[in-house]
């Protein structure tokens, strides 16, 4: 959030224009940006300073810039010819960030003091003044800034795999056929929690507990047609979506969906957590086994675990390890049956790996084929990059209904596969855009507003030069698609890029609702 340029009056005629930051994180709900801007008034007062301008992140996490959106606009306007102001006054130096390198906090610092405009802190008992004395002391508050992070991470993980020890489910939704019941702290039942609804008591805990009868005979259905009947993933997707069955989250069924019901030990009773590490907002980390936290038998189970070891039996010697003699032997063979290769053929043909197993194994697809003795006759980088792009939508898609749900919005499907409905009064869809190069070595990227119906608000998420995650984001709205597509560059008309943004934070405050009370 970003205020403008308050009037001056004759108290403030000569006084020293400054702007203020302040940044409320969840860590630190004490730090309320009132309470911050406070003691910046205060310190602003008895300084000299007249605060024309305020950059407020509110709600956001310090380790990193991405998501900070009114830090990121206070250094473009630092670097701008005007800013306006000849200081910002920051509470302490935790407000101005737990960056995990203090490098990149004193980084824009330095940014600020190359412009000749002063960085104070005004909860600190030094002076920012440059001398060695604050020199060191800074480099200091920022390590531990950072290190405090890593504690409270830390601190965090080992309570979390404690209730995980004892059986209490963290975070995420249950899955089909399984449903999150609320307990107190005498283990009491107190209710089924629905979707996107969260405990409001901190001793309360959630366990979870077997769904409606026709969801839980629908999962064990699934597993006697893989393991009896030998169908494979899609084959039982395929099976649900003609029965018009959805998912819990109300979309059709997919590979991989299906697949998580296979797998997950949860449907046999068990708690697993830490399969999957995001720490301090760096790489997210597929772990191994070894490190997983695990409670076993703490839930009422709903397949029995004879059929699940079963099912992980054939899913195991089905993705055993070929060498890459064998794997190209395979290749080969089908393309001697089929004058024409494709992913879809491979993935359709029993007795085969994946054409994911292949892209593993030898890079690319096309690497695969020449090894094989195909020679495709036309550039197929292309269909790479849209594999992995049709693979990181759905993370997109659940990453969004989060950030949706975390400020309480309901949300459905829209009516189609891509499309969600938003506390059942707007639509929005989001399509992820790929990067490309002009011969001048120029970016561009392209969005196409196809189908019949068009939902309130596209998300179009550009990708990074090298495709393999978003640059940013762009919120535009039905009223103001006036063509069938749009082509962006770096950077476009100011209309333009007006919708954009560096998170979809923004998109889910627009979610928020809030209670109106009726006049007394």
């Amino acid at each position: 959030m970003i205020q403008s340029r308050t009037p001056s009056d004759s108290s403030t005629a000569d006084a020293k224009p400054a702007a203020q930051y302040i940044r409320m994180s969840t860590e630190h709900q004490q730090y309320s940006t009132e309470n911050q801007s406070d003691v910046i008034r205060e310190y602003a007062q008895k300084r000299g300073f007249h605060i024309v301008k305020t950059y407020a992140d509110e709600g956001k996490s310090g380790l990193r810039i991405e998501g900070r959106d009114a830090l990121r606009q206070m250094i473009d306007d630092v670097q701008s010819d005007e800013p306006g102001y000849e200081a910002i006054l920051v509470y302490d130096i935790s407000r101005w960030g737990r960056f995990q390198d203090s490098d990149e906090s004193a980084y824009y610092e330095y940014i600020c003091k190359r412009a000749g405009i002063q960085v104070l802190y005004c909860a600190e008992q030094f002076e920012n003044d440059g001398s060695p004395t604050s020199t060191i002391i800074k480099s200091v508050k920022r390590a531990m800034a950072g290190e405090y992070s890593r504690e409270l991470s830390s601190k965090v993980f080992k309570g979390q795999c404690k209730l995980i020890e004892l059986g209490y489910r963290q975070g995420g939704p249950a899955g089909f056929g399984l449903r999150r019941m609320l307990i107190d702290i005498e283990g009491k039942p107190k209710g089924v929690l629905k979707r996107g609804e969260q405990k409001s008591l901190q001793t309360d805990r959630v366990v979870l507990v077997p769904g409606p009868d026709e969801e839980v005979g629908i999962v064990r259905h699934m597993y006697q047609l893989f393991i009896k009947h030998g169908k494979t993933e899609s084959q039982i997707a395929d099976d649900l979506n003609r029965r018009g069955i959805p998912t819990d989250r109300g979309r059709k069924w997919t590979r991989s969906t299906v697949r998580q019901v296979l797998t997950n030990e949860k449907y046999i009773g068990n708690n697993v957590y830490n399969r999957i590490s995001f720490k301090l907002k760096k790489k997210r980390i597929v772990n191994p086994p070894d490190i997983w936290v695990r409670a076993d038998g703490v839930y009422e189970a709903i397949i029995d675990p004879q059929s699940f070891f079963t099912a992980q039996g054939i899913i195991q010697e089905r993705n055993r390890r070929f060498s890459d003699e064998e794997l190209i032997a395979m290749l080969t063979r089908l393309i001697e049956q089929h004058s024409d290769i494709t992913a879809h053929l491979i993935d359709q043909t029993e007795g085969i790996p994946s054409s994911a197993t292949y892209r593993a194994r030898f890079g690319t697809l096309v690497q695969a084929y020449r090894l094989a003795g195909f020679e495709p006759d036309r550039d197929f980088s292309y269909v790479e990059i849209n594999r992995r792009l049709r693979q990181l939508h759905p993370t997109l898609i659940d990453d969004t209904v989060q950030r949706l749900e975390s400020v309480g919005a309901s949300i459905r499907n829209g009516g189609n596969d891509r499309m969600l409905l938003v506390n059942g009064e707007y639509t929005a869809s989001l399509v992820l855009s790929r990067c490309w190069q002009t011969a001048a070595g120029a970016l561009r990227w392209n969005i196409r507003f196809g189908g019949e119906r068009l939902p309130d608000i596209t998300i179009m998420v550009r990708m990074n030069p090298a495709n393999d995650e978003p640059s940013d984001f762009y919120l535009l709205p039905l009223f103001d698609i006036h063509a069938q597509s749009l082509r962006l560059g770096e950077y476009n008309a100011a209309y333009v890029d007006a919708f954009r943004f560096q998170s979809l934070d923004g998109f889910a405050q627009l979610a928020l609702r809030t209670r109106i009370e009726a006049p007394s």
